[in-house]
């Protein structure tokens, strides 16, 4: 199907917290904006932030979503429900695809931030609910201060992460997937960090329990997973973005990738997954954004 007549400003891929903090920005700016989003951020899972600027009582991820979509909405942000699969570059415009729709835009921000690869249990998302399982040290190891703490991956993966959260809690247990290798188990004896031996996850509805295949059983207050993300950066690495060998979008000073007019912001660009830094990312490229769009018909006005 072709692409709309219709030519946006910006489209938006992705309505999470940078996703939509850039569509307030530049409906502000008295830019047109579409945000294109699946309905899948990662702030979708948060039981309940205490590190989110501005929010002492904490607040849970879903109820932030409705503020940003309230607060894009107020100036008019436009957003269609969808999972884009392509982006392509057509006579100096940008067309997005999503299915059998598309829509035509000068410039494109990919907000659509990292999808968590999971433990492989039915009963994750109640666990994270519980706060039982958990996906990010910075955000909540705080509330673990403490308590026993287990972390899950593969063995090479989970020694740097272990450290940092021993700054919460002496008690920080390795729960590797695998059998990793000497280089690795003396790393960790170096630091301190048990090692549980290879076993299963179990959940109660309130605690998740390592069970190893001989028997014992080790019950913890926290488990952080460890198991990597997958990303839709492909959608802008098709038209010239790069990534680095981490994965993650390279971009300049203002979160512009390699391609003129295609910014990235988010989790998708940045090592450290925080909401704070996704505000700041959105802030600066919009800024960047508005800056290099033509002017706006007030802006051609002459005075009176």
């Amino acid at each position: 199907m072709a692409a709309t007549e219709h030519c946006w400003d910006c489209l938006i891929i992705g309505g999470g917290p940078a996703g939509l903090t850039a569509a307030t920005y530049l409906c502000r700016f008295h830019r047109s904006c579409l945000v294109v989003d699946a309905g899948e951020s990662r702030a979708r899972w948060i039981p309940e932030s205490n590190n989110c600027p501005g929010f002492p009582d904490g607040i849970r991820g879903p109820r932030l979503l409705q503020r940003l979509h309230q607060h894009a909405g107020s100036y008019g942000v436009t957003l269609e429900k969808g999972l884009v699969d392509r982006v392509s570059v057509d006579g100096g415009e940008f067309v997005v695809c999503a299915g059998a729709r598309s829509w035509r835009a000068r410039t494109v921000i990919l907000a659509s931030g990292i999808k968590d690869q999971l433990p492989p249990y039915a009963w994750v998302e109640q666990a994270i609910a519980q706060r039982a399982l958990r996906l990010c040290a910075v955000c909540d190891a705080y509330e673990a201060t403490d308590l026993r703490i287990g972390v899950y991956g593969r063995l090479d993966k989970l020694i740097s992460h272990a450290r940092f959260l021993r700054t919460f809690s002496a008690q920080v247990l390795l729960l590797p997937t695998d059998a990793g290798d000497e280089q690795d188990r003396q790393a960790a004896a170096a630091a301190g960090l048990p090692i549980l031996p290879p076993g299963e996850l179990e959940f109660d509805g309130r605690r998740i329990a390592h069970r190893a295949r001989a028997g014992a059983r080790t019950v913890l207050d926290a488990v952080y997973a460890c198991l990597g993300s997958n990303t839709a950066a492909e959608l802008v690495t098709a038209i010239g973005a790069r990534v680095s060998e981490a994965g993650e979008i390279e971009v300049d000073r203002y979160q512009m990738t390699a391609v003129d007019g295609v910014y990235a912001i988010g989790d998708i660009v940045s090592g450290l997954n925080q909401i704070a830094v996704a505000f700041g990312h959105a802030a600066v490229a919009a800024c960047h954004l508005h800056a290099g769009l033509p002017r706006t018909e007030r802006d051609l006005i002459q005075p009176a």
